[in-house]
C-alpha cells in the first residue's frame, strides 16, 4: 500500500401507496384517539424539560466522552452539524455565553506555551527521530485534531495560514488567494513589538465568509488582561495578534526571544514542514504537491529540534511547576525579581483575567521562607512565580493536497487545575476520547489563562479523558490508525455509493420484469423477497461495519463491501428464520427494529459506529462528531416508523389496538426526543420531521384521517419540542452546550440567519449537486408507485395485496415517507435524506409485498378453454 501521505497505505510508527380505503375503523369507547396520546407524551416530554434546566447534573452525560476507536461523509453525507461553524456552542471555554468556567473563578491564571507545526501528524512521530514530541505524549494527553477552517476555492484542506487564524479568532477562518500563500513577516515596531502586514485585508476577508471570525481574539484578551504576549514566526504572529494585528513582542526564532519568563502566553511556530512543503514546486492553483517521504521526515526532524529548544529555554518554575530555591540554601544562581507588582484586575468583564486566590507557598526543609507573598515578586503582566506553564502541540493545518487528522498534545495544568494525564485527551465539542478540533484549541488557551471567552469562540477545553498505562507507542499508533480510516473513508466513499446506487437501480429494474411481466414465476418472487430483505439491512450494516477495521485491510474498498453485506446478511438471516417469517410483515419488522435499536443504542452510547463509516461522518471534515448526522438520522426515523407498524399490525391482530398505540407513543416518543435531546441525538431539523412521522402512523392505525390541519399542529408540536430541548441547553452552563443551545445564542445575537443561510445554502447544493442520490430517490419513488402500486401479471397490484394482509403497514409508509420529505426541506443534507430512508423502506415493502403475492391467490381470470356462449337474444 502507498505511504499514509499519498494514499491511504499506513504508516504507523514501529412507501406508502395511494389509500384504497381506510386502513381502520376506530371502535368507539375502547380506543383513545392518537392526538390524545401525542398530546399526553408532548407534556410529559416538557414537563422533563422544565424540570431539568440550569442544572448540569442533568446534562452529565453529555459532557462524559466516549473513545474514538478505529473507526464521516463529504458533500451531503457531511452537511449535518455545519450549522455552528467548527464544533460545538460558542463560550468558554467553548461554550458560547459570557460565563467562566467553574475553574477560573479559584485558578490563577497560568501560563501558555503554544506551539503550532502545521502539518504534523501521527504517523510522523518516531521515537528516534522525533524525541522531544515522543517525550511529550508519554507527558501530557494525546489527540487526533481536526483543523477545518475556511479552505482555498474548491478545495478541501486547510493551509497554514488558515489554521493559524483559526487559532487566532477560535472560530473557522482563511485568508484570501486561491493557494496556500505562507505567512508573511511581520513588520517590526518600536519595543521589540511587530504588526501583521495585510490585517485589514484578512479582517475584511473572513467578515464575508459564512463563519464571520472575529480576528485577534485570543491575542486581544490576553492583551487587555495585561499579560505579556510573545510570538516566534510569521505564523504565530497571526495566532498571537490583537483585533489591530498587533504583537507585544516578536522574535524570528526562539533564541531571539531569549528569555521565556516574562510572557503569561508564548506562541511559536516550528513551520519547517509547511516551508518543505510550499518551497516545492507549485502546482497551476498555487497549491503544492505532497512531499516526498524522506523530504516530510526531515522536516519533522527539525520541527521536533524547535519543540526541544523551546522545553529546554523553559524556566523551572515553566517546566515543572516548582519555584527556584531561596539563594540562602540553594547554590543556584540568584534571581531578584522587582518588589512591587500591579494589583490584579477585580473586574471579570470579557477580556480580563478573574480574581486570583493566593496561599503562600511551603518551602523545601531547610529553606528560607520568603517575605513576600507570592505576587509581590511578579512582574507586571506575567503570571505568578512557580506557576507551570502548559505545553500544547497541535498541528494546527494541512501540508498535502488531501486534508488529514493532526497531532495534539497537552502537557501541565489544564484549565480546570488538575495536571493533564498520561492518556486521550477529549472535549465537550467532539465527546470523543483522542479526538479535538483545532478551534478548542483557542478555547483551552483562554481557560487557561483564567480569561473570560466571547461568543465568537466555538471551540471547548481540551480535557484529560482519563489516565492511560498503554505505551505510548500503542497510543502513537492508535491516533495514526485514526488518520488512516478517514484518509480510505475519503477514497472509497465515491466508489461504493456509485456502486450501492447501480445495484439498487438494477435489483429495482429486475424485481420490475418479475412482479410486472411474471418472468421467474415463484422461484423469482422467493429469490426477490431474499434479496429485497438484505438491501434493506444494508444502511443499517453500514454502520455495524465499523464493528471491523475494514481500512486497515488489504483492499479496503473490497473489504468494507464484504463487511456491509456480510453484517446485511446476518440481519437478513435473523429475519427470514424466525416464526414471524411468514407474515408480510414479519421481516420487515425485525429489520427495521434492529436498524432502530441499532442506531439508537449507538447515539446512547457515544455514536461510535457513526464515526468513519460511509454513511456517517468523518472528523477530518469535522461537520458533526456526536449525535445523530442526517444521513443516520433518516435511516434511523425510517426504521423506527416501520419497525412500529408491525408490531401494531401483529397487536391489532390480537385484538390489542389500544397496547398499540401505546407501544406506538412509548417508543415513538423516545425515539424522537433521543434524537433531539442533547446528550443523545443532539439533532435539531430531525424532530419536527420525526414527529410528524410518528404521529401520521398513530392517526392511522387509530383509524383516524390525516387532514391537513393535524399535519399543521404536529409539526407545530414538533416545533415547540426541539425549541424547548434547544432552550433547555441553552440554559445550562456555556461550556456544557451542544450547537442547539449556540444556535438559541445566535438567535439572541441575531446571528441565526447567517447560520440558517448557510444550512440552505447546503441543502440546495447537495441536491443540485449529488446527481447519483437524486436518481435512486427518483428510480425508487417510481418502482413504488409505478410497479408495486399497481396491477402485475400476478392480479391486483402487490402494495394493495399488502395493504389488505396488512393495513398498518399503509400508516407506516405513508409515515415514513412524509418523515423524510419534511427532513428534506429542513435539513442541510438534501436529497440525501429521502434517498437513505428509501433505501430502508422500499426494499422491506418490496419483501412484505412479494410475500403477500404468495400468500393470496391470482385474482387475473383464467384462460378459458369453451368460448363463451352469447348473450344476445336469439335471432328470429
Amino acid at each position: 500500500m502507498a505511504s499514509a501521505h499519498s494514499g491511504h497505505g499506513r504508516a504507523c510508527p514501529a412507501t406508502g401507496g395511494p389509500a384504497t380505503r381506510p386502513a381502520f375503523r376506530r371502535v368507539a369507547g375502547t380506543v383513545p384517539t392518537a392526538a390524545s396520546l401525542l398530546s399526553a407524551l408532548l407534556s410529559a416530554l416538557l414537563f422533563v424539560l422544565l424540570g431539568l434546566p440550569g442544572t448540569p447534573e442533568a446534562f452529565a452525560a453529555s459532557a462524559v466522552p466516549h473513545t474514538l476507536g478505529a473507526q464521516g461523509i463529504s458533500g451531503a453525507l457531511d452537511a449535518s452539524g455545519a450549522g455552528t461553524g467548527a464544533s460545538g456552542a460558542p463560550g468558554v471555554p467553548g461554550g458560547s455565553g459570557d460565563g467562566v468556567t467553574g475553574a477560573s473563578a479559584v485558578t490563577p491564571p497560568g501560563r501558555v506555551v503554544i506551539i503550532g507545526v502545521p502539518g504534523l501528524e501521527w504517523s510522523d512521530l518516531d521515537r528516534e527521530r522525533t524525541p522531544n514530541l515522543w517525550r511529550l505524549a508519554g507527558e501530557g494527553g494525546s489527540a487526533s485534531m481536526s483543523t477545518r477552517a475556511v479552505p482555498p476555492p474548491e478545495r478541501g484542506i486547510t493551509c497554514p495560514a488558515a489554521g493559524w487564524l483559526t487559532v487566532s479568532a477560535g472560530q473557522r477562518a482563511g485568508a484570501p488567494g486561491t493557494g496556500c500563500e505562507p505567512p508573511r513577516a511581520p513588520e517590526a515596531t518600536p519595543g521589540g513589538g511587530a504588526s501583521v502586514p495585510g490585517w485589514d485585508e484578512l479582517t475584511a476577508f473572513n467578515a464575508t465568509t459564512s463563519y464571520r471570525p472575529v480576528l485577534g481574539q485570543l491575542g486581544g484578551l490576553a492583551a487587555e488582561a495585561g499579560l505579556k504576549v510573545a510570538a516566534v514566526g510569521p505564523g504565530a504572529a497571526l495566532a498571537a495578534a490583537d483585533k489591530s494585528g498587533k504583537i507585544g513582542k516578536y522574535a524570528a526564532s526562539v533564541e531571539e526571544l531569549r528569555d521565556l519568563s516574562p510572557y503569561g502566553l508564548i506562541v511559536v511556530e516550528a513551520d519547517d514542514l509547511a516551508r518543505a512543503w510550499t518551497g516545492d514546486a507549485l502546482a497551476a492553483d498555487d497549491v503544492p504537491a505532497t512531499m516526498t517521504t524522506q523530504a516530510r521526515r526531515e522536516a519533522v526532524a527539525r520541527a521536533d529540534r524547535v519543540v526541544g529548544t523551546v522545553l529546554d529555554r523553559l524556566p523551572p518554575s515553566f517546566a515543572d511547576g516548582t519555584t527556584p530555591a531561596s539563594p540562602t540554601t540553594s547554590t543556584a544562581p540568584e534571581t531578584t525579581a522587582p518588589e512591587t507588582t500591579a494589583p490584579a484586575p477585580e473586574t471579570t468583564a470579557p477580556g480580563t483575567r478573574a480574581p486570583e486566590t493566593t496561599t503562600p507557598e511551603t518551602t523545601a526543609p531547610g529553606a528560607t521562607t520568603p517575605e513576600a507573598t507570592p505576587s509581590e515578586g511578579t512582574v507586571p503582566g506575567t503570571a505568578a512565580p512557580g506557576t507551570e506553564a502548559t505545553v500544547l502541540v497541535a498541528g494546527l493545518a494541512d501540508t498535502s493536497v488531501a486534508p488529514h487528522l493532526h497531532v495534539a498534545i497537552a502537557r501541565g495544568p489544564s484549565p480546570g487545575g488538575e495536571t493533564y494525564p498520561r492518556g486521550y485527551l477529549t472535549a465537550a465539542s467532539t465527546r470523543q476520547d483522542g479526538l479535538v478540533t483545532n478551534t478548542d484549541l483557542t478555547a483551552t488557551a483562554i481557560g487557561l489563562l483564567s480569561l473570560q471567552s466571547p461568543n465568537g469562540v466555538v471551540g471547548r477545553a481540551w480535557q484529560g479523558g482519563g489516565a492511560s498505562e498503554e505505551p505510548v507507542a500503542a497510543t502513537v499508533e492508535k491516533l495514526a490508525d485514526d488518520d488512516l480510516a478517514s484518509q480510505v473513508l475519503r477514497e472509497v466513499r465515491g466508489p461504493f455509493f456509485a456502486v450501492f446506487v447501480a445495484v439498487q437501480i438494477l435489483f429495482y429494474l429486475l424485481a420490475a420484469v418479475a412482479i410486472r411481466r411474471g418472468w421467474g414465476g415463484s422461484r423469482a418472487l422467493t429469490a426477490i423477497q431474499v434479496v429485497a430483505v438484505v438491501s434493506g439491512a444494508i444502511a443499517v450494516s453500514t454502520f455495524l461495519a465499523q464493528l471491523i477495521p475494514w481500512w486497515s485491510l488489504p483492499a479496503p474498498m473490497v473489504w468494507v463491501i464484504v463487511t456491509i453485506l456480510g453484517f446485511a446478511c446476518a440481519v437478513a438471516g435473523v429475519a427470514l428464520s424466525g416464526p414471524w417469517r411468514a407474515h408480510p410483515l414479519g421481516p420487515l419488522t425485525v429489520v427495521a427494529a434492529i436498524t432502530s435499536v441499532a442506531l439508537l443504542a449507538d447515539v446512547m452510547t457515544g455514536s461510535a459506529l457513526q464515526v468513519n463509516a460511509v454513511t456517517g461522518y468523518e472528523p477530518v471534515t469535522g461537520g458533526r462528531f456526536y449525535g445523530f448526522s442526517n444521513i443516520a438520522f433518516a435511516v434511523y426515523a425510517a426504521g423506527t416508523i416501520l419497525a412500529l407498524a408491525g408490531i401494531a399490525q401483529w397487536l391489532i391482530s390480537g385484538g390489542r389496538r389500544t397496547l398499540a398505540l401505546a407501544v406506538c407513543a412509548a417508543y415513538g416518543g423516545l425515539a424522537v426526543f433521543a434524537d433531539g435531546w442533547p446528550a443523545w441525538g443532539a439533532d435539531f431539523g430531525g424532530v419536527p420531521a420525526f414527529l410528524v412521522g410518528v404521529a401520521i402512523l398513530m392517526i392511522l392505525v387509530s383509524g383516524g384521517r390525516v387532514s391537513p390541519m393535524r399535519l399543521v399542529l404536529v409539526g407545530l408540536a414538533g416545533s415547540l419540542l426541539i425549541g424547548a430541548i434547544a432552550v433547555a441547553d441553552w440554559m445550562r452552563p456555556a461550556d456544557q452546550r451542544t450547537h442547539l443551545g449556540a444556535f438559541v445564542q445566535q438567535v439572541l445575537d441575531g446571528d441565526a440567519w447567517t447560520v440558517v443561510g448557510r444550512k440552505f445554502g447546503a441543502m440546495i447544493g447537495v441536491t443540485v449537486g449529488n446527481w447519483s442520490l437524486s436518481l435512486l430517490t427518483l428510480v425508487a419513488l417510481a418502482f413504488l408507485f409505478l410497479v408495486l402500486d399497481r396491477p402485475s401479471r400476478w392480479g391486483a397490484s402487490a402494495l394493495g395485496r399488502a395493504y389488505t394482509l396488512a393495513p398498518a403497514l399503509r400508516a407506516g409508509l405513508i409515515g415514513a415517507l412524509a418523515c423524510s420529505l419534511i427532513g428534506f426541506l429542513m435539513n442541510d443534507s438534501g436529497i440525501a435524506i429521502p434517498a437513505m430512508a428509501l433505501t430502508v423502506a422500499v426494499p422491506l415493502t418490496l419483501a412484505a409485498c412479494v410475500r403477500a403475492v404468495r400468500l393470496s391467490p391470482p385474482t387475473t381470470p383464467g384462460r378459458s378453454s369453451v368460448p363463451a356462449a352469447s348473450t344476445a337474444p336469439p335471432s328470429p
